[in-house]
């Protein structure tokens, strides 16, 4: 089998990766191996334009939001699925600090901030003592519907193979690539933590983190906005609802861990007024890295293997902006954002 591009996953990246090359004529295969939770799969798709204590703006997000916001339509129009929707983020302040923090922000710049008319109109549904702001507009993905949609479509089509990728397979020379019996013009890995420790870029900043949430069920609770207090309360359907998540540097498996789950019970216990139960506890590791910038582009010595990956927690609205740009830089020859080329890499590069 003869491809253009060879592409190493199926995540958020993988996918949009492989729509773009597509729309541009260019073959690919994708292998991918199927599992039930991957970063992925595991994310609460939110794509906020506001991050961290002081409530700033995300890195490049004027811009990411408006492509992403159309991207996602497009897409979700060709498969004929509904996965992106537009909400707001109802932020409950859990300290006077923060409070003030949301205030001075609000003052600076309030495009994406907003004061409620009535801070006790939650009163009903939560326990909170310092009041709330909002965040809009927010968009919320549905990455499991368009992950397992799109994946659905590439099977039938023939360009996903099932399988764990065996990186000892894989022969490169200089103007082909060559992995069982299928040869193509450039590889890419799209394979979240696995690239860790992929001999080709191992030596890149990579900061992985573990991430963990719980799905829990309430029965007539308000589904149309996030609800955030530390953890973020997110809708999905059928009275579940996302609770997450962590951030846990310092980990020994990507397997669930009863403190969390004891300690997000509590939380919950003490926030919400409705009664709940938890259906499903979920972890997985991000490949997010030192810079909070992703890794994008090919290698600075091997040409035809490349890489779209670090995206972190930023996944949904990063990765379909930087697989456009990837797969423009492939069909056009155009460049890739500096702060996201790995070329910035060189010389860790070379040690490999």
């Amino acid at each position: 089998m003869r491809v253009n591009i060879l592409i190493i996953g199926q995540g958020i990246s993988g996918t949009f990766l492989s729509y773009y090359l597509k729309k541009s004529g260019l073959s690919f295969l994708i292998i991918d191996e199927s599992k039930s939770h991957t970063a992925s799969k595991a994310a609460a798709g939110i794509i906020n334009p506001v991050t961290g204590r002081r409530i700033v703006k995300t890195w490049m997000i004027d811009e990411l939001m408006a492509f992403a916001k159309n991207a996602y339509q497009q897409i979700g129009s060709e498969l004929n699925i509904d996965c992106i929707s537009e909400k707001r983020i109802i932020d409950f302040f859990p300290t006077p600090q923060m409070r003030n923090a949301f205030l001075e922000r609000f003052d600076e710049d309030e495009e994406y901030l907003k004061l409620p008319a009535n801070e006790n109109s939650w009163r009903e549904n939560f326990n909170y003592d310092f009041g709330y702001g909002e965040i809009a507009p927010i968009f919320l993905i549905d990455i499991n519907l368009l992950l397992s949609s799109f994946r659905k479509k590439m099977i039938e089509e023939n360009h996903l193979l099932e399988e764990r990728f065996d990186i000892n397979e894989l022969k490169i020379s200089d103007n082909k690539i060559e992995y069982k019996n299928i040869t193509a013009d450039k590889i890419i890995f799209c394979d979240g933590i696995e690239s860790f420790n992929n001999p080709y870029f191992k030596n890149l900043p990579f900061a992985p983190n573990k991430g963990e949430a719980l799905i829990i069920e309430i029965e007539n609770f308000p589904d149309n906005f996030i609800f955030k207090k530390g953890l973020n309360i997110v809708p999905l359907k059928n009275n579940l609802f996302w609770v997450g998540s962590s951030y846990e540097w310092k980990f020994e498996d990507d397997k669930p861990n009863k403190i969390f789950r004891e300690r997000t019970e509590l939380i919950l216990l003490e926030w919400l007024k409705s009664p709940f139960k938890i259906v499903e506890h979920i972890s997985s590791v991000r490949p997010a890295t030192l810079e909070r910038r992703p890794f994008v582009g090919f290698h600075p010595w091997q040409k035809n293997v490349g890489i779209l990956n670090g995206m972190g927690t930023k996944g949904c609205s990063l990765a379909p902006f930087f697989a456009n740009q990837l797969t423009q830089n492939i069909a056009e020859g155009t460049p890739i954002h500096r702060e996201a080329e790995i070329e910035r890499f060189a010389r860790i590069l070379s040690k490999n």
